[in-house]
């Protein structure tokens, strides 16, 4: 007697958290685990039973399927920057904006790019820009700020595969370089600090959830991201990073006194 398959897949841990209907295939569950180190994940019969399992975890339940992948909203994972890295449940409720973004240069520095996927629900949106001469963290930071202008919705979540961005928002050094004049300690300036302060003003406008992404690790909307900013890097005439090849890129600012 044959065994009879498994037609749900709980992921608690991975990617995108969710209830997949299909196992193999763009999108879904073995793309979401596939590679992700403490992936956690298993096959049930039942939806219900898939649900349950996924609760007692800690996974984040999404309806999703082969083609309408899971949010990877884990509570642990996500953070408001507008509210000093606390968490934000409308960042993470249905209906929000989600914004993929990659970005580099092909020599640090160099010529450079960026790639923004925005998803809001049926919706999608993409776009890209390139820069003569900057660096792979400016790249970065701008692809944020890009994909942050173009949301038409105050409730947006950040998929970015930048330990540089995500860190400067999640633990709160951005917010602490423009408190001390843009200063990281007495001696040294916050590099980029023209993009960081931009960013800083969008996050002010958007409830926005940040979750860092393992590039290059099959996530078909980083992988996108990723060929929208090696395309664009690759036009002709690119133009500046004004602030980057003028050196503007430092700040300074009134010390907040608490």
């Amino acid at each position: 007697m044959s065994k009879r398959k498994k037609s749900y897949y709980a992921v608690a841990r991975g990617r995108e958290t969710g209830i997949y209907d299909e196992w193999s295939g763009e999108g879904a569950a073995e793309e979401q685990v596939k590679g992700f180190r403490g992936a956690l994940y298993k096959g049930f019969h039942t939806r219900d039973d898939a649900k349950k399992w996924l609760r007692q975890h800690g996974g984040v339940h999404q309806p999703a399927s082969k083609h309408q992948p899971g949010q990877a909203e884990v509570e642990h994972t996500i953070a408001n920057a507008g509210k000093g890295g606390k968490s934000s449940s409308a960042s993470r409720r249905a209906g929000g904006v989600r914004i993929y973004t990659d970005g580099g240069a092909i020599v640090n520095p160099g010529p450079g790019g960026y790639g923004v996927v925005i998803l809001d629900g049926k919706r999608r949106k993409e776009l890209s820009g390139g820069r003569r001469r900057t660096t792979n963290n400016r790249m970065e930071l701008m692809a944020c700020l890009e994909g942050l202008k173009a949301a038409k919705k105050r409730s947006v979540v950040i998929y970015s595969d930048s330990r540089y961005v995500i860190n400067g928002i999640e633990k709160g050094w951005a917010r602490r370089w423009r408190a001390n004049g843009w200063m990281r300690n007495k001696t040294q300036s916050a590099e980029n600090a023209d993009l960081w302060a931009e960013l800083l003003e969008q996050c002010d406008i958007h409830d926005v959830g940040w979750v860092w992404v393992k590039g290059h690790a099959g996530n078909r909307e980083n992988e996108r991201c990723d060929q929208l900013a090696r395309l664009a890097v690759r036009k002709k005439r690119l133009p500046p990073d004004t602030a980057y090849e003028a050196g503007k890129t430092r700040l300074s600012a009134p010390r907040l006194i608490e």
